[in-house]
């Protein structure tokens, strides 16, 4: 018998077998054609129309698959069924591709089947399952009324999966409704959809990750996690799946899954034990080859760490907790996105988080769920601005008011009115450093007085990626180590710096986790008056140097000194 060539298993559909059989000479090209066009015409299995023409029987098609493909030939009837592997393989996708898992090995799995050149099969066996497929060739008919007997137990398998691990909790009720709402929630309702949603949300979550990007392109699909503040490409699973992904994300964040023209915005949660669940936020956009997704993850627990565990020095933690326990004033936070502003204004509400104490959040949205803490979510469609909310703050006999961000004058004059009768105000703003945050209020329209007698501190922070235990310090050159900032008495030898290794712990990266930088700027009478002057950014940061405050890259200097980042991370991620 003609062996065919290896190319012929990368073929998808029938079409492959239709090939290898006329290439052997088994049976006659017009033969062949007949069959082909029947199971066009009929919809279905070429290898379903071969068997039932009788041009050939079960036996022989698999042997001669068997021998012409080079895979193993194996009598399915005599495998004891309760031996094969539970939830390695879904039981529907079994019965959609019809195969069967036979047995896990290590990071392989071997597969029976009847047609070795059902690519398509194979690959989704190694999409959902991430091992190597190892096949062996059955009888069709064996493997058909082995598939029939599996079947009996599908359904109770499909709902194990479903909530296999954890369990997420959304109101089907309060999903925005549309004509084909019911229609596409049957069609996203695809166990290994579910499953593979479920294991990236895992993963995320268990490597830290602050977010996760689902981005379709021409010719791939790609899912990354943003891992201390570095986006890692984590998987690149097949293209067809992207709509039921998305949709399947837009059920549960309670979007409109018949949309996909505009971008939209939710909420999911998820429920890892009854006494720990994380919510997502879910950003829908709309790009050239399908919606890209994009979730931040909300982990109520960063804002139970404590005020030690976000790396302030000491002398940088005793003025913020000086600050953050007077009666009134405003304190702001300001930083790029993804600085860690909202972790670092709810870790300084839980501080002061007391029975006695009257505390208000508005935000867009409210990324952290504080227990004691009346959060609100601003609506500006409801016209909910941060404005309104403010006002009616005013009006709750409030103590301590969190805005989630200041983004025009009348929010800050609200603001500024409720620092200066009595109220603590926190917030946060988008600048490079805290002498700019001043300048950048009288911009918007702030007189200098009211900024002048309502802030009391300014703090500015980054994230940079923390060294791993498997460190290891490196010498680095006095000059370069001068031109980086450090000051000629510190280069005295008592310390030395460290650069990143790799090991288990760290998946080889050389870093684990984050630290804060922190330019910590308490509102001075010398820096009053310099706002009352007009004075420029400058000048308020040249006076706050005077009085001892650390610029971020002064900051980042002495997390090197301790040890706990590299020269490199500083250098990335403050300028100077």
């Amino acid at each position: 018998m003609a062996a065919v060539s290896p190319n012929l298993t990368l073929q998808s559909g029938s079409s492959g077998l239709a090939r290898a059989l006329a290439q052997a000479n088994i049976l006659a090209t017009a033969q062949i054609d007949n069959v082909s066009k029947k199971a066009q015409t009929d919809k279905l299995p070429f290898i379903d129309v071969l068997l039932q023409s009788g041009l050939i029987n079960a036996r022989d098609l698999a042997a001669f698959c068997s021998e012409a493909f080079g895979y193993p030939l194996v009598d399915l009837a005599v495998v004891d069924e309760s031996l094969l592997p539970e939830k390695v393989v879904d039981t529907k996708l079994m019965q959609s591709q019809r195969i069967v898992a036979l047995a896990k090995r290590g990071n392989k799995i071997s597969v029976a089947l009847s047609d070795p050149t059902n690519a398509a099969a194979i690959d989704q066996i190694k999409f959902q399952t991430g091992l190597g497929v190892e096949l062996v060739i059955v009888q069709h008919d064996v493997l058909t009324k082995t598939l029939e007997r599996l079947s009996k137990t599908s359904e109770q398998s499909l709902n194990e999966l479903a909530g296999d691990d954890m369990e997420i909790d959304f109101n089907e009720e309060e999903a925005v409704p549309s004509a084909s709402a019911d229609a596409a929630a049957l069609e996203i309702d695809d166990a290994p959809i579910v499953k593979f949603l479920q294991k990236m949300l895992l993963d995320a979550i268990n490597m830290g990750a602050s977010d996760l990007h689902f981005e379709p392109f021409e010719k791939f699909y790609r899912i990354r996690f943003r891992v201390d503040g570095e986006l890692k490409e984590i998987a690149q699973p097949p293209l067809a799946i992207k709509e039921k992904l998305a949709s399947r994300i837009k059920v549960i964040s309670k979007l409109d899954i018949s949309e996909k023209r505009v971008p939209q915005d939710g909420r999911m949660k998820l429920i890892l034990s009854a006494s720990r669940s994380i919510d997502f936020r879910v950003s829908t956009l709309p790009t050239l080859f399908g919606e890209k997704i994009v979730m931040r993850i909300l982990d109520g627990s960063q804002a139970q760490m404590g005020i030690d565990a976000l790396g302030y020095d000491p002398d940088q933690k005793e003025i913020l907790m000086n600050a953050i326990t007077r009666p009134y004033g405003m304190v702001l936070v300001t930083g790029p996105t993804g600085s860690g502003k909202t972790v670092s204004l709810y870790t300084c509400l839980n501080v002061i988080n007391k029975p006695g104490i009257n505390i208000s959040t508005a935000e867009d949205p409210a990324e952290i769920n504080l227990p004691g803490v009346n959060q609100v979510n601003v609506n500006d469609r409801a016209g909910l601005t941060f404005a309104a909310a403010l006002k009616s703050f005013l009006r709750q006999d409030p103590d301590v008011i969190m805005v989630g961000e200041i983004r025009d004058l009348e929010t800050a004059d609200i603001a500024i009115k409720a620092a200066q009768t009595g109220h603590m105000v926190f917030s946060t703003l988008h600048t490079n450093d805290a002498p700019s945050t001043l300048t950048r209020l009288m911009n918007m329209g702030v007189a200098p007085f009211n900024i002048a007698s309502s802030v009391i501190l300014i703090t500015a922070q980054r994230l940079t990626r923390r060294l791993c235990t498997c460190k290891k310090p490196v010498e680095i050159l006095d000059e370069v180590l001068l031109a980086a900032g450090f000051k000629e008495e510190e280069l005295d030898g008592t310390w030395k710096p460290y650069q990143p290794v790799g090991c288990e712990r760290c998946s080889g990266g050389g870093y684990k986790g984050r630290v804060g930088i922190y330019q910590i700027m308490p509102i001075t009478e010398s820096i009053e008056r310099i706002i009352l002057a007009h004075g420029s950014a400058l000048e308020i940061e040249k006076q706050a140097q005077s009085e001892g405050v650390r610029t971020l890259r002064e900051s980042g200097l002495q997390k090197v000194k301790q040890g706990l980042t590299s020269l490199e991370e500083v250098l990335g991620c403050t300028n100077e």
